[in-house]
């Protein structure tokens, strides 16, 4: 696991001192070593964080003549096999790294070679003979890549900090930050930055030196099965055996390695699974909270004495302001989701034993575990209602003070289209949004908006309103929200995180079974459950499912009120133009009150606001 970064100006020669002040900005994603390559107008680097051949995997990495090199972040799981086809064909290797099969898989098949690659990563190639700069993200957009094109030339790196330094230009976008109020979180490819985006998952982008860009798609998730299938004993196999192949090949690592293990399904099964196929003890880590409601130790101790997995624990009482402040810095740009603390408390726990942890995140996007699936199936119902009716009900919930219960439910009922419905229920709610933010900053809320910003991550026009919410949460959230958190918070504390549930042959197979099986008697996941459930304690089967959280509701009463309230009535965050000053205060009194738990949306405007 690495850090990269790096540009191309075709008509400067590129300068060894500005790659590596872009790396020094990313030294926690990689501490164990570092490397330049600069030549003619091209400056590559990384920081290295060492996992497999630790003294010959120095990067840049280059081929046979030194006419090709990369730098890489990430694991390539089947690299094995891709060097014996590499050496089948005539290619000599130098190393016995991972990173080593990008360059000679590069020479053989050039972008058309990505395919075969099984893993997660964000690299860097360039091609001297042919002078021009290949980028590469990953299936699933585990590793981040920022980049940005201007008439200098092409600048890219892991975090977006690393661009700033090296002087790229920069103006808000305003329409990222109305995508932030939406969703608390900037998707892919925005950046907060107009210069500055995100290479999508799945993609690659080539630079030459006469300044053309190229982009293409090597991936893309298939749209999930409606119905049909193939047989249901045959697919509990098929999903069983795939399922331990992808915890199998996260295994591989020349350091130690463990697992998150939260008491949930997901990254239960995974510790499961890794016990049955270890012949040492699994490193476990799990964190809790005094209160009781945050605590979850007890169910990840089931797993861990079911499995006798070398277990570490912790009740955590952190800094949380010191910590809140700290977590700004890592994320470069706005991001709400408080989950982000739990990760990386564990994370830094973790660290301090092994190097790489696995953990369970994907399973609730690929195997329908959220109850918000439920919620948007059942809402087909109103499809019932005729438009002028709803219409009425969309009236009255107008009419409605904002503070009355049911208001923003009517609402999501008098939507015309069930994808709006879907919006409605799951993000930012519409009187929420009207009464915090000037008009300048809402969002259009019809479909059409949907449709157009989001044309990337919605299933194809027929798709129903379930497959398209499926679709969406695989996509877009989890690439913006799930794996950005994932990823940031893990490298903040140096650590390796690898996610089994994301191999893209488990997403293929999980794409092919349909909704019935994933969702049944009322239950998510259950076809994941029926494959590998009889592995794990009985109590974890029907609990109650829970997010990874913190007692935010509390800090903001307690340890986090003075920054809260400090920093949300400023003079600064106010005369940004962007909320309602009378607005603000409500959410913070109604908060402090307890008449409503306000932490979601104080969260995100605190982050907001510290990241500015």
């Amino acid at each position: 696991m690495c850090g990269i970064a790096g540009y191309y100006t075709p008509g400067k020669p590129a300068e060894e001192s500005v790659v590596q002040a872009m790396c020094r900005r990313i030294v926690h994603r990689g501490p164990d070593d570092e490397g330049v390559r600069v030549e003619r107008g091209c400056g590559i680097g990384m920081r290295r964080l060492s996992i497999i051949d630790l003294g010959g995997g120095h990067q840049p990495i280059a081929n046979e003549d030194d006419s090709v090199w990369v730098v890489f972040n990430g694991e390539i799981y089947n690299y094995q096999a891709l060097r014996s086809y590499l050496e089948s064909h005539g290619h000599r290797f130098r190393t016995q790294s991972d990173t080593e099969t990008l360059v000679h898989l590069y020479e053989q098949e050039g972008a058309a070679g990505l395919h075969r690659l099984r893993g997660m990563y964000a690299c860097a190639i360039w091609d001297s003979r042919r002078n021009s700069i290949l980028l590469v993200r990953d299936r699933f957009g585990k590793k981040p890549l920022y980049y940005a094109v201007n008439k200098t030339g092409l600048y890219f790196a892991s975090e977006l900090k690393c661009l700033l330094e090296a002087g790229v230009p920069v103006t808000l976008d305003p329409d990222a930050l109305k995508l932030y109020f939406q969703f608390s979180y900037i998707p892919d490819p925005w950046s907060p930055y107009k210069e500055i985006r995100k290479l999508p998952p799945g993609g690659w982008l080539r630079f030459d030196a006469d300044g053309r860009v190229e982009q293409g798609q090597y991936w893309t998730l298939p749209v999930p099965a409606e119905s049909g299938g193939p047989d249901e004993a045959e697919t509990l196999r098929q999903l069983r055996d795939k399922f331990d192949e992808s915890v199998r090949v996260r295994m591989i690592a020349d350091v130690p390695l463990g697992a998150f293990l939260s008491g949930g399904i997901d990254s239960s099964s995974v510790v499961a699974s890794m016990a049955r196929q270890s012949k040492e003890p699994v490193r476990t880590f799990s964190i809790g909270f005094e209160e009781a409601d945050y605590n979850e130790l007890p169910y990840a101790r089931m797993v861990a004495d079911q499995y006798k997995t070398a277990h570490h624990e912790m009740i955590v009482k952190p800094d949380s302001v010191a910590l809140a402040q700290r977590l700004v810095s890592h994320f470069d740009e706005p991001f709400g989701d408080s989950s982000s603390i739990p990760t990386f408390l564990v994370s830094e726990f973790a660290v301090q034993h092994v190097k790489v942890a696995l953990t369970g995140d994907g399973g609730d996007e690929l195997f329908a575990g959220y109850e918000s699936f439920f919620w948007v199936n059942n809402a087909r119902r109103f499809d019932a209602i005729p438009q002028p009716a709803r219409r009425a009900i969309g009236w009255l919930a107008d009419q409605l003070p904002y503070s009355a219960y049911g208001k923003n439910y009517l609402r999501m009922m008098s939507r015309p289209t069930p994808l709006l419905r879907y919006f409605e229920l799951n993000y930012a709610p519409y009187y929420l949004r009207r009464r915090l933010l000037q008009s300048e900053w809402m969002l259009p809320a019809d479909q059409a908006f949907l449709e157009r910003t989001f044309a990337h991550c919605l299933a194809p026009n027929g798709a129903d309103v379930l497959t398209q919410a499926l679709y969406f949460e695989a996509t877009a959230k989890l690439t913006g929200d799930m794996l950005v958190k994932v990823d940031r918070m893990s490298m903040a504390a140096s650590l390796e995180v690898r996610c089994p549930m994301l191999d893209h042959e488990l997403a293929e197979l999980a794409a092919r079974i349909p909704h019935e099986s994933k969702m049944r008697g009322g239950r998510g996941k259950d076809v994941l459950l029926r494959a590998v459930g009889d592995r794990l304690p009985s109590g974890l089967w029907n609990r109650p499912k829970k997010g990874f959280a913190v007692p935010l509701p509390m800090w903001f009463r307690g340890a986090l009120r003075p920054l809260l309230w400090d920093t949300l009535r400023s003079k600064e965050f106010l005369r940004r133009g962007m909320v309602s000053e009378g607005f603000v205060n409500t959410l913070l009194e109604e908060h402090d009150s307890g008449r409503r738990n306000n932490s979601h949306w104080l969260w995100m405007l605190l982050m907001l606001e510290l990241w500015f």
